[in-house]
């Protein structure tokens, strides 16, 4: 796939510059933060800069930082001895020494404690530690890729995060932009998460009807890819035909994608209807009228300063019809 980049789908600007911007980083042993918003691929990202360096053969070992009790996440990283506390039976290496020769990928790096921020800022700056319980130093290659989607700036400020380690992890800042940065790049990622849970969930979904791809496209993702990825999954699953369409999205696109109609930030390559769009933004700005107006028509009107008639008549084209009240 053309627009696949070591297991990342895009290709608008902003991810042309981020894929330029890992082959840079990929070839050095310089500490990379990989920063954005959850669901946005930073392990995704960190995977590539290690897929495409040197250390490529070697092993990519992940810790999530936030994942393990703070007690527990020291022998994880470091390793530890037989008896060094009461259930340690055996000696155990720790991800560090599983990495020798290729990557450490310290995943929600800003939920690290204190203690530990300071034992990993001896480890960047040295290359060396000690297994708890151990007394001998251990020296093994690694490089360090972190990733959080917290501002670290401000946990710093805040006093949560070591500004020395700060500094030691951004050596490489890398921004990991947000769905609703790269639109365009949405038919994409549609086409290539149906054409993957087609062949995993055994199904033969065609696509996207070209509507249901605007709402799509205009929908803000507060969950980024991730929240797209699963929306798929459940579509290509539930959908009543061969083709995704309107009735098939979740509730929670078509209700929220009104009131971002005017929000689009790159028109998709494969062209977007402009009538359609401006109707449904008409739509979505009429009902919000009626619905402050308790579907008075003459009020409405005078809030959206047109004719009652021209109202109705809209309303009637929009299909538009003051909900049932329900009863207790």
């Amino acid at each position: 796939m053309e627009n696949n980049f070591a297991g990342i789908v895009g290709k608008c600007a902003r991810m042309r510059e981020l894929f330029s911007l890992v082959s840079k980083v990929a070839d050095t042993d310089t500490t990379v933060l990989v920063q954005g918003e959850s669901g946005t691929g930073k392990e995704l990202i960190s995977r590539a800069i290690h897929a495409k360096g040197p250390r490529c053969e070697q092993p990519f070992v992940p810790v999530n930082c936030g994942a393990i009790p703070a007690d527990l996440l020291e022998s994880e990283l470091f390793g530890h001895e037989k008896g060094a506390f009461t259930h340690a039976i055996r000696t155990r290496i720790g991800r560090f020494e599983m990495a020798h020769g290729g990557t450490v990928f310290l995943d929600e790096i800003s939920e690290m404690s204190p203690m530990l921020q300071v034992k990993l800022l001896r480890v960047l700056q040295e290359h060396e530690f000690e297994r708890v319980g151990g007394t001998q130093t251990i020296k093994p290659d690694f490089r360090v890729i972190a990733a959080t989607n917290q501002n670290l700036e401000d946990a710093v400020k805040s006093g949560k995060f070591r500004e020395d380690l700060y500094y030691r992890l951004n050596v490489i800042p890398v921004k990991a932009p947000a769905l609703r940065e790269r639109q365009s790049d949405i038919p994409l990622l549609v086409d290539y998460f149906i054409g993957r849970f087609n062949e995993s969930k055994n199904r033969a979904i065609s696509g996207v009807s070209a509507d249901s791809m605007e709402y799509l496209i205009r929908y803000e993702w507060p969950g980024n890819v991730r929240e797209l990825e699963n929306i798929i999954e459940r579509m290509v699953i539930l959908a009543v035909g061969q083709e995704i369409s309107l009735t098939d999205l979740p509730d929670k696109i078509t209700l929220a994608t009104g009131k971002n109609s005017s929000s689009i930030k790159e028109i998709p390559a494969q062209g977007f209807v402009l009538q359609r769009a401006v109707a449904d933004f008409e739509k979505e700005i009429i009902i919000q009228a009626l619905n402050q107006t308790d579907w008075v028509k003459n009020q409405a009107a005078k809030l959206l300063k047109v004719n009652r008639t021209t109202l109705i008549e809209k309303m009637k084209r929009y299909k538009l019809v003051k909900p049932a009240v329900k009863m207790a």
